[in-house]
């Protein structure tokens, strides 16, 4: 039993000279810290994009144009789709124009209803999502 109650003391001790040194070093940090922006998580959606068509039929192919006035003239867009509530990356990717636009050929041959969106190669910029349905 006299082990048991070491142990135990030791745990507790250990636990409140941790919470003692967070708890000081959060006093110490919080009066001087300013608001902070939004998470880096976050990204910023400086971008447009349109389909062509609203419904197609499996493997028919469609456009999706837009500009991104955030990314300098050359840079990469690829395409993503939401896929079972994550968003996957397809294999369809272009560099924007002189003039920062895009116009990507796509086909889709998952049926239903289709989210997506493009994102710039860092996933900094992100268009808003695009809705397609597949017959």
């Amino acid at each position: 039993m006299g082990h048991f109650a070491r142990i135990w003391g030791a745990a507790i001790s250990a636990a409140a000279l941790i919470a003692g040194s967070v708890g000081t070093a959060v006093a110490v940090s919080s009066p001087s810290s300013a608001p902070k922006k939004p998470a880096a998580g976050a990204a910023l959606t400086t971008a447009s994009a349109n389909a062509s068509v609203k419904t197609v039929r499996a493997w028919q192919q469609f456009r999706i144009r837009g500009t991104v006035k955030s990314l300098r003239p050359g840079s990469k867009v690829i395409l993503q789709q939401k896929q079972f509530g994550r968003w996957t990356t397809l294999p369809a990717s272009m560099n924007t124009t002189s003039r920062s636009t895009y116009s990507m050929r796509v086909m889709l041959g998952m049926k239903g209803h289709n989210k997506l969106r493009l994102v710039d190669s860092r996933k900094r910029v992100v268009s808003p999502v695009i809705n397609v349905y597949v017959r």
